[in-house]
Formats: C-alpha cells, sequence, structure tokens
C-alpha cells in the first residue's frame, strides 16, 4: 500500500495487477500516453489530461499537471514510514557533486552565484526546454562551487551545469 499526499489530502492506494482500491474503494483508471509524460485518464465517466512536469524519484515528488491545474504529489510507502519512524530520513545523507541538465535545453536565467550556499529546494536556475519554462532546484543542501553556464547558454542534457560543494 502507498501513501499518496496531495495537498493536505492523503489518500491510501493498493495497486497491483489483480486490484486497485484508493482509500478502501475499488478504482479502475484507464490509461493511455500521448508523449513523453502526458497521459490521457478516464476514470468512470470523466476524462482529464495529465503531464508530468517534475519527477524527483529520490524523495517520490512528483509535479503534474491535471486539466490545466497544477498538482504536487507525495508518494510514500511502508518503508518510507518504518524509517521516519525511525528517525531516519533516506536524502538526509545525499552528497551532491554535480547538477546536470535533466534535457536539452536553452538557460534562461541563472539564481545563484559562485560560493553561495543553497538549500534543497532553492530554485538555481530556470531551463527553457519544449517550449517550457523549467525551474530547476537545489537536490540537496551545499555551497555552489562552480556555476558552469550563463544566461543564453544552450545545454544538452546531462551537461554539467553547477558544481556543487
Amino acid at each position: 500500500m502507498y501513501k499518496v499526499n496531495i495537498g493536505t489530502k492523503e489518500f491510501a492506494v493498493e495497486y497491483d495487477a489483480i486490484r486497485q482500491k484508493v482509500n478502501g474503494k475499488p478504482f479502475h483508471l484507464d490509461m493511455i500516453s500521448f508523449g513523453e509524460g502526458r497521459f490521457h485518464l478516464i476514470n468512470g465517466t470523466k476524462t482529464y489530461t495529465a503531464e508530468v512536469m517534475e519527477a524527483d524519484p529520490v524523495s517520490k515528488s512528483f509535479t503534474l499537471r491535471v486539466n490545466n491545474a497544477v498538482v504536487t504529489l507525495n508518494v510514500r510507502d511502508k518503508y518510507d514510514d518504518l524509517l521516519k519512524e525511525m528517525g531516519i530520513d533516506v536524502a538526509a545523507g545525499k552528497k551532491v557533486n554535480e547538477m546536470k541538465a535533466p534535457m536539452p535545453g536553452l538557460v534562461l536565467n541563472v539564481l545563484v552565484a559562485d560560493g553561495q550556499q543553497v538549500s534543497k529546494g532553492d530554485a538555481v536556475l530556470v531551463l527553457e526546454a519544449m517550449k517550457m519554462e523549467n525551474i530547476i532546484k537545489a537536490p540537496a543542501d551545499g555551497v555552489v562551487k562552480k556555476v558552469a553556464v550563463q544566461k543564453g547558454d544552450k545545454v544538452e542534457k546531462n551537461q554539467v551545469m553547477i558544481s556543487m560543494g
């Protein structure tokens, strides 16, 4: 079972090959992908268009645009709850040395400078890709060693944009 938080609401989701339940009630969802990270969903008589805007598999956090409304999902399983109960945060010890471009794009704005202290979740730069502005956030606390790109630069996927120390 997973626990999915959307804003202040929490849902208990059971999902396997045989059954799907949300908060103990049977749930059936038809889904068709029509591009990378883009889906058309049907639940009963309701239809939805969903687009994955951001996905952080480490923190299990996802930002989606559903019918033009932006929602953030945070997903936990029993192991996440157990680790939290034990006082262990999986991402707390994460060390980041480099921030790489998640996709090819154009650097619209650099929001940090060499030597600047950043906290996890701080916006560090804005990258335009596929006609969308993507705010790139610091994945962990640290200090910016070197900003390797500047406004107007074109970057390729996995190109180092910022070195952290």
